[in-house]
């Protein structure tokens, strides 16, 4: 038992002071418990308030339910309707939370990010959800394409009689 000892004193030093590398614990657990996936960022050339009227035009787009923002703050939130999940009983939505802020040079810049929720078995734990970034979506892209194009506005209309 007394050889023990010293050896586990000896295993736990070496733990805690920091064995793995270069790097420091501190960084690992930090980088453990942030995000997982740092929002997607377009630079849009129009001021603030005409990127948000378009950001938007682009959630309803998407059929998402706006929830919380406005153009002063530069932020918005939506939500997806509740689709029925895969268990009988359980849910998925996706949320969306914009922000944007004037760019350095000109134009906003917008960062968006989308998570999907999951509750299962709501009729067992209603209000348990699990919140997971999504990752490598197209949903992205339809959403930045969606503002450009309502900042564009409606191309230019065919004059009558041209075929």
């Amino acid at each position: 038992m007394n050889k023990l000892l010293p050896l586990a004193a000896l295993l736990a030093g070496l733990c805690l002071g920091g064995c793995h590398g270069d790097g420091d614990l501190g960084d690992d657990v930090r980088s453990a418990l942030g995000p997982r996936e740092q929002p997607k960022e377009r630079t849009f050339a129009a001021d603030q308030r005409p990127v948000w009227a378009a950001a938007r035009k682009a959630v309803d787009d998407l059929d998402y339910h706006f929830e919380k923002g406005g153009p002063a703050e530069g932020t918005l939130e939506a939500l997806s309707k509740v689709e029925r999940g895969e268990d009988e009983g359980s849910g998925r939505q996706v949320r969306i939370k914009v922000s944007m802020q004037p760019a350095p040079e000109s134009g906003t810049v917008v960062q968006v990010s989308f998570t999907e929720i999951l509750e299962q078995r709501s009729s067992d734990q209603p209000g348990f959800a699990t919140e997971t970034p999504l990752l490598d979506t197209p949903l992205y892209n339809v959403f930045f394409n969606s503002i450009q194009g309502h900042l564009q506005g409606p191309g230019p209309q065919p004059s009558p009689g041209t075929p």
